[in-house]
C-alpha cells in the first residue's frame, strides 16, 4: 500500500514507519520539518512540507493522521490553545478536504485523538461508549474526532466499479451500511479514531521527562495520587495500529491503552521500583496549578480508559501490566 502519514517524525510516527516499511509499504510523511524525515523515518520515505502537495490525481491507499503539537509542554494561553487547535482540528479538516478532492480516495483514515476525550473520569471505567467529558482537552478531542469523521461520508471506488456520483446516488445510498452498498461497488472511507493514552517508550515521550528525576531518587507523586493514568507500551500501540489498518471490520473510536491503568500513586511506586530508587516526594496540586495553570489538569485529573474494542477483536497485549512495560522500556 501507499500510505500517507502526518506527524510521522514524532515518537509514535517513527515507530510506525519502521513497522510499515518492514511490511513493504510505500510511505509519504508530512512534516513541519521535511528535511528530518529521511533520518527519522527512513531514507526511502517521501517527505512533504505541505498537504497542498496532495494533488487530486495522486492516490493513497490509507492515511494515518498523527499530527499535533505537544499538549503539555507549555501553559495553555489563548495563543497556545489556538496552536493546539490548528495543529489538530484545522489540519485534520484540511486533510479530509484533500481526501474528498482525490480522484481515488484512500479506503481508511486512522486519525489521532486522546483519552483526554473523557475529561476527568474519576474512578469510572471508561470504554469507547463513554460520553465526552468536560474541559479544554475533551473539547479539543471532540472537535478533532469530528473533523476526522467528515471522511466517513466520502465514497471509495472499489476494484469492481466506480463510486456513485455525489448527487442522485446519495439519497439512495444513505440508507446503506457505511462499509458497502448492495452491489459491492461503493464503500465509504473507513475511519478509526485513536484515543491514545500516554505512550511508554525508551525513545522519548512521557518517560523522557520522568526518568531523570526518578533516577536521582527525586520521583514524586502528583497531588493526592488518586487520579488514574492510562498508558500503553509503544510496541502494543504500533501493533494495534497495524490491526486497525488491515482489518476492514474496524471503525469508530478505539481506546489505545493497556488493559490495566494505574493510579498516579501506583505508577510512581512502580516506576521507582523498576529503577530501584525511592520516591518519597509529593508535588502538591497547588504548586502544579501555579506553575502550569490550566494545563495542570493533564497531571491532576485522569481517565481509567479500557481497550474494550481491541480486546473484543481478540488483540492480545504484549505488555498488559505496568511493571512488565516499564521493565522492558528502561532495561
Amino acid at each position: 500500500m501507499h500510505i500517507l502519514i502526518t506527524g510521522g517524525t514524532g515518537l509514535i510516527g517513527r515507530r510506525l514507519c519502521r513497522a510499515l516499511l518492514a511490511e513493504g509499504h510505500e510511505l509519504t510523511v508530512f512534516s513541519r520539518n521535511p528535511a528530518s524525515v529521511s533520518a527519522k523515518c527512513g531514507a526511502q520515505v517521501h517527505a512533504w512540507a505541505s498537504l497542498a502537495e496532495w494533488h487530486p490525481a495522486l492516490s493513497f491507499d490509507a492515511v494515518i493522521n498523527l499530527a499535533g503539537e505537544p499538549i503539555i509542554d507549555k501553559r495553555w494561553t489563548a495563543q497556545r490553545k489556538q496552536v493546539l487547535w490548528d495543529s489538530r482540528v484545522t489540519l485534520t479538516e484540511e486533510l479530509v478536504r484533500r481526501i474528498a478532492a482525490a480522484e481515488r480516495k484512500p479506503s481508511v483514515l486512522l486519525s489521532g485523538s486522546a483519552v483526554g476525550y473523557y475529561g476527568n473520569g474519576g474512578d469510572l471505567m471508561l470504554d469507547e461508549t463513554a460520553e465526552v467529558g468536560e474541559g479544554y482537552a475533551a473539547e479539543l478531542c471532540k472537535a478533532w474526532e469530528g473533523a476526522a469523521r467528515g471522511a466517513e461520508k466520502l465514497s471509495v471506488r472499489s476494484q469492481h466499479g466506480a463510486a456513485e456520483p455525489s448527487g442522485a446516488g446519495v439519497a439512495a445510498s444513505h440508507l446503506l451500511p457505511q462499509t458497502a452498498d448492495f452491489t459491492g461497488n461503493v464503500s465509504k472511507v473507513r475511519v478509526c479514531l485513536l484515543r491514545t493514552a500516554p505512550v511508554l517508550s525508551n525513545d522519548g515521550g512521557m518517560l523522557a521527562r520522568m526518568l531523570p528525576p526518578f533516577k536521582l531518587g527525586l520521583g514524586a507523586r502528583l497531588g493526592d495520587g488518586k487520579q488514574w493514568m492510562s498508558w500503553v507500551h509503544i510496541e502494543d500501540y504500533a501493533a494495534m495500529v497495524l490491526r486497525l489498518l488491515h482489518d476492514p471490520h474496524t471503525a469508530g473510536p478505539y481506546n489505545m491503552a493497556a488493559p490495566n491503568p494505574a493510579t498516579n500513586a501506583e505508577f510512581t511506586a512502580t516506576l521507582a521500583a523498576a529503577l530501584h530508587r525511592p520516591a518519597f516526594f509529593v508535588a502538591p496540586a497547588s504548586l502544579l496549578k501555579l506553575a502550569m495553570g490550566e494545563s495542570a489538569s493533564l497531571l491532576l485529573e485522569g481517565q481509567r480508559a479500557l481497550p474494550s474494542k481491541m480486546e473484543a477483536a481478540h488483540y492480545r497485549f504484549s505488555f498488559p501490566t505496568l511493571a512488565e512495560a516499564l521493565r522492558d522500556v528502561i532495561r
